[in-house]
């Protein structure tokens, strides 16, 4: 029998993460051996807690909230993704050098087109937030072909240098979140920690209507602020991260195993809440 290959997601929070119930569904699929646990890590000790890990004989990580710009800066080798968004989701160790790659942004696409079958092209879209989570998306969704994306942050400067980060891409724009012009837009995606966290945030009450599809890109067991603040408002579509998060971990199972496993079942079982 193989070797249990070890592996970890380390976040802060964690203890509602999904990741160790989808590896393990994943693993099932190929007759995988393999350990996966939820690691929280203080903001002071992440560099330190991915080398003993390594060091230790782990083999893979996934890297969440708040980790994921750090995850990328301590990585000897980083893909074209990771290097685009300049954040990390996944860390590898290849001859003893700690790789990283952002599996983030290919996640949600997958989901918006494959699963929830929404359009992309053409699309007036605001992402609110311009952390680790929104660096990891703005390539994909630009390589979609949107009319154009509206970064807002509560730290204006963050959001204007994230999207001059990607102009050559598309047409991409940031400023502060008080600035946000509501009514403009078609789809809209909160990249915040808020989610996590249950924080409200300010937003234009007339920004989600009738004719828009709002995205969480965080998830949890309940609703998240977003998702409660956006479907007293009736959008057309309406969804938390799960779905992204489902398949952002298969792509991160292939990058680690070289197999791609089936997303759809694993996504309905969790979504009925016959896994947990």
């Amino acid at each position: 029998m193989d070797k249990e290959k070890v592996f970890a997601v380390f976040g802060n929070p964690i203890k509602h993460s999904l990741s160790p119930v989808i590896h393990a569904a994943f693993a099932d699929q190929f007759s995988i051996s393999l350990k996966y646990t939820a690691e929280l890590i203080e903001s002071h000790d992440f560099e330190d807690s991915v080398e003993r890990f390594f060091a230790a004989g782990g083999c893979g990580i996934n890297v969440t909230v708040p980790f994921k710009s750090e995850a990328f800066q301590i990585a000897a080798k980083a893909s074209q993704r990771a290097n685009r968004a300049g954040a990390a989701n996944t860390l590898l160790s290849k001859k003893n050098a700690i790789e990283c790659d952002n599996t983030d942004g290919a996640g949600l696409v997958c989901d918006l087109k494959e699963n929830l079958s929404w359009v992309i092209k053409s699309k007036r879209i605001l992402v609110i937030g311009a952390g680790g989570a929104a660096q990891g998306i703005l390539e994909v969704l630009l390589k979609e072909d949107p009319a154009y994306i509206h970064i807002a942050n509560r730290t204006k400067s963050k959001a204007i240098d994230l999207a001059r980060q990607f102009s050559d891409l598309g047409s991409v724009e940031g400023a502060g979140i008080d600035d946000i012009a509501s009514e403009n837009y078609d789809l809209v995606f909160n990249a915040t920690s808020a989610g996590v966290k249950q924080e409200p945030l300010s937003l234009p009450t007339s920004l989600v209507n009738e004719k828009v599809c709002c995205y969480d890109l965080a998830y949890g067991s309940a609703p998240t602020e977003f998702i409660n603040w956006a479907a007293e408002r009736n959008p057309m579509g309406l969804t938390d991260g799960l779905g992204m998060l489902v398949e952002q971990a298969a792509e991160s199972f292939y990058l680690w195993h070289g197999v791609r496993p089936n997303t759809k079942l694993l996504l309905n079982q969790l979504r009925t809440n016959q896994l947990s």
